[in-house]
């Protein structure tokens, strides 16, 4: 209490800096309080002016933020259903899940997916890249049905892919083979068990090993899932509506949907790469028998760049290491990326 006002209590440490600053000006205390008087007048019960704040740290290092890409797109389930708008997805799990979102279903409902085509036709399947302006169609589960298969040579004459997020089912079915002469094996067949073994979860390439290794001459158990059938009056959609939201889109692009990190909009894969990418897929299903256009892309991309063989091969055990393709293949792979980069495909 001075002069009978209340006086604001000052800490320790402003005492100690207002010291500071009274003993470090090397001015005289009479001209200091001339000058304060002229200046800077001292308003009673007044605090002094804090110091500058230190400017803001740094952020910390950390994964960076991968933007979801706020493109729409249309669905519908293929064995009919009303029209649905999905966005906000970067790779194939959480694309199911939002389809799953807008029809009510589950998630491990869904099969596979097809592009502009609500039938089970392997070559509207879809893979790593959606173009923009792309209708998808969602296959989901149908009846289950068990099959006993006994080989009668190594291979049984199947192709297997998978949806990416789990399930693996049947591509191809070469003509005259053992699978073949089963009329209630299809295409689009998902593959739950083998001898009651489940297999959900696994990828393609280990599904088709497991297939490889049955001994000839012993019968043994597919559980398959079949897709929902499909109403066959719905006709091929060629384009999907226009997006109210956001830019106009002109089909010249896709969204690149990844298994690690972000989803990017990029052109559509020029003539080289989509020569290339069909050529590796065919490799694909002849050392493997296997097809998977992501895979195959993947496998481009590694290396359409590199001068050498041992270079690719550097390249792509660092991105697809758990393969472990065999040289023979890596070499067959490097020799046909060239042959279409040198116009000799």
């Amino acid at each position: 209490m001075e002069n009978g006002e209340a006086k604001s209590p000052r800490t320790e440490e402003e005492t100690v800096a207002m010291a500071a600053v009274a003993t470090d000006t090397g001015v005289p205390d009479d001209e200091r309080k001339g000058q304060s008087q002229t200046t800077s007048p001292n308003l009673e019960g007044s605090e002094p002016t804090a110091p500058p704040l230190p400017p803001p740290s740094p952020p910390l290092p950390g994964p960076a933020e991968y933007p979801r890409p706020r493109l729409v797109f249309h669905t519908q389930l293929a064995h009919g259903s009303p029209t649905g708008r999905i966005h906000g997805f970067t790779n194939v799990k959480e694309l199911y899940a939002k389809i799953a979102e807008v029809f009510n279903i589950s998630a491990s409902e869904i099969l596979f997916c097809t592009l502009n085509s609500h039938k089970v036709d392997m070559q509207k399947l879809l893979g790593g890249q959606i173009g923009l302006e792309d209708f998808i169609f969602a296959h989901v589960r149908g009846e289950t049905k068990e099959v006993e298969v006994t080989k009668t040579e190594d291979a049984l004459g199947l192709t297997i892919t998978d949806n990416g997020a789990g399930y693996a089912f049947i591509k191809r079915i070469k003509e005259g083979s053992t699978i073949d002469q089963l009329k209630t094996v299809c295409v689009g067949d998902h593959i739950e068990a083998i001898n009651d073994q489940s297999i959900v979860g696994c990828r393609h390439y280990e599904v088709a090993k497991m297939l490889k290794e049955q001994p000839r001459g012993v019968p043994f158990t597919l559980r398959l899932v079949e897709p929902k059938k499909a109403f066959d009056m719905i006709g091929m959609r060629t384009r999907a509506p226009k997006s109210s939201e956001g830019k106009m889109v002109n089909g010249k692009e896709t969204l690149r949907l990844r298994s690690k990190g972000s989803a990017t909009v990029q052109e559509t894969p020029n003539e080289f790469e989509d020569q290339a990418t069909k050529k590796v897929d065919d490799l694909l299903e002849s050392y493997m028998g296997i097809r998977d256009l992501e895979l195959a892309t993947t496998i481009v991309e590694a290396g359409k760049d590199k001068k050498n063989p041992d270079d690719f091969a550097e390249a792509l055990d660092s991105v697809l290491g758990d393969f472990a393709f065999p040289d023979v293949f890596l070499f067959d792979v490097w020799g046909a990326i060239g042959d279409v980069k040198n116009g000799r495909i």
